[in-house]
């Protein structure tokens, strides 16, 4: 059993490393086009490696893969987050669950894992080819495959030339996300329904000089919108040099990527600073802090919401409400302006920043290619996609890991049976 496996992230490793545990005899080639592998992996989390998530609070797999839900829950029957968390652990790697459900080792270290992965495949026999970039992809007799790649400058090693073709039995593409469409040319010839590729994770660039003057702030709990549609999120909120990101922003460009790219990014951007609270309930709360305990402060040095000081201050100015003002003497026409700069404070955005290096995309290898139990394609026999390279994207908190993982298990899953005749 002779096995390329294009692209060298997680999803990749995670299917040639349960491979090989099982079938000693296999041979696996991973072909990677960077000048490193797991290179996505070791900055996830920030470094730290959001490993899976508990799923505690995921009640409807819906918001948290806008794309692929159908397909994860199914998938999920085979091997889900506890199997991955038991996984890690049986190698060796201690995890840790945080409050807000999100999965790491214990050493916040992304290079644990991603020196356990590559010693572990070491050890098996898998081999590792870096600046390797596989050019295409083409059928070769019966469910065999030839594959053409190209060595970049400074490779070296391995007894590779700079370019060439091999024979390969079975084919698993797991080459993550891309950004353009020109990415996937290297399966064009096998006739595969593509997707157009968007970003997905990423934070918002607005233009207000006074916002961005309040770079580094945190609202642990804000509710986003965007204005004329049903997208909405909820969660921490950071304020940026740039504009906007955070949990809350993250996970609402994920759930609108397609409908952000068609505005060019550039849409009514809602915020309720309370984390969802109304302008009604927002009015009664101020209104009786206003006229009993805080009645003689001024409105500037009230603490509401868990609103920061400087945040106050900002959200004062935008609702035409004087610093110097006291509790008491705001009058209904002010306290209802400020109600509604809460509940629900406009700002136009102007573009998307990238989520540092975690770039993920939605679109790519469309899902009506693959056997939603196998992942094989449904066209070309032995040929499997495993991860981002799918149509398959979560929100922020650890998902998007767990589906490489459940994907390159499921994958591997398939190829052992097949080749033992279950």
């Amino acid at each position: 059993m002779k096995i390329a496996i294009i692209g060298g992230g997680a999803a990749g490793f995670f299917a040639a490393i349960n491979i090989k545990r099982t079938v000693h005899d296999a041979e696996i080639r991973i072909f990677e086009g960077g000048t490193k592998v797991l290179a996505k992996l070791a900055v996830t989390g920030g470094g730290r490696c959001n490993v899976t998530n508990s799923f505690r609070d995921a009640s409807n797999l819906e918001k948290i893969y806008p794309r692929g839900a159908t397909l994860m829950k199914r998938l999920f029957n085979v091997f889900d987050n506890n199997d991955a968390m038991r996984w890690f652990e049986d190698d060796g790697i201690r995890l840790v669950t945080q409050e807000d459900q999100c999965v790491f080792p214990i050493s916040q270290d992304a290079m644990e894992i991603v020196r356990a992965f590559i010693n572990e495949a070491k050890m098996l026999g898998v081999r590792v080819l870096t600046n390797c970039k596989v050019t295409d992809i083409a059928e070769d007799g019966e469910d065999e495959y030839e594959v053409s790649y190209e060595r970049g400058n400074g490779a070296g090693g391995n007894g590779v030339e700079a370019s060439g073709k091999e024979i390969f039995d079975i084919v698993i593409v797991t080459t993550g996300g891309s950004p353009k469409e020109s990415g996937l040319n290297f399966v064009k010839g096998l006739g595969l329904e593509i997707i157009q590729p968007v970003p997905s994770l990423f934070s918002l660039n607005i233009p207000d000089v006074n916002l961005r003057r309040l770079t580094g702030s945190v609202i642990e709990n804000a509710e986003v919108s965007v204005s004329g549609t049903k997208l909405r999120s909820q969660g921490p909120l950071l304020i940026t040099d740039w504009g906007m990101s955070g949990p809350a922003i993250l996970k609402l460009s994920s759930l609108g990527a397609r409908l952000l790219k068609e505005n060019d990014y550039k849409v009514k951007l809602a915020v309720n600073w309370t984390g969802g609270m109304n302008s009604s309930e927002i009015a009664e709360h101020l209104g009786l802090l206003f006229s009993t305990i805080a009645a003689k402060k001024q409105i500037s040095s009230v603490s509401v919401f868990g609103i920061t000081s400087r945040l106050w201050s900002y959200l004062l100015y935008r609702a035409t409400v004087p610093d110097g003002t006291r509790c008491h003497e705001i009058g209904k026409k002010a306290l209802n302006k400020l109600c509604e700069t809460l509940s629900n404070d406009i700002y136009l955005t102007s573009g998307n920043g990238k989520y540092k290096k975690e770039f993920v995309t939605c679109g790519g290898v469309a899902l009506s290619n693959v056997n939603y139990a196998t992942l094989e394609c449904r066209k070309h026999g032995n040929l499997y996609f495993a991860g981002e390279v799918l149509d398959v994207d979560a929100v922020t908190g650890g998902f998007n890991l767990q589906a490489a993982w459940t994907m390159g298990y499921v994958v591997a899953k398939s190829i052992i049976e097949k080749g033992s005749g279950e």
